[in-house]
């Protein structure tokens, strides 16, 4: 199973630095974070939270993501902005982010899969 965090090319102009995490498993693994070009502001987006609905693994999935990324070096600020997005403000590395994140979803995988 493939666990890489990489930066990519973004595709958006508004967006300065984005960095993916590819997974064999895209819908139950994958994160991605960007930052905009305006601002102190990264988007995180965790792609499973499309699809848990469900408590108490959506709170505890909730709970936790945004712990994590409150524990990133550089971060002040974390907000969720939708469903399956979070803001981050501050000056973290976005590869910090995204693995941040990634070990959340992994630590609760087994639950996510049940539940889906």
């Amino acid at each position: 199973m493939s666990n890489d965090v990489q930066q990519v090319q973004p595709l958006d102009s508004g967006i300065a630095e984005e960095w993916i995490r590819k997974t064999d498993e895209p819908d139950l693994r994958a994160v991605s974070a960007s930052k905009l070009r305006a601002g102190p502001w990264w988007s995180v987006s965790v792609w499973v939270m499309e699809f848990v609905r469900t408590d108490p693994l959506e709170s505890e999935l909730r709970r936790r993501i945004a712990a994590a990324l409150s524990d990133v070096s550089g971060v002040t600020d974390v907000e969720e902005e939708d469903r399956e997005v979070w803001t981050v403000t501050g000056t973290p590395a976005g590869r910090a982010l995204v693995e941040a994140v990634a070990q959340v979803v992994d630590d609760l995988t087994p639950q996510t899969r049940n539940s889906l």
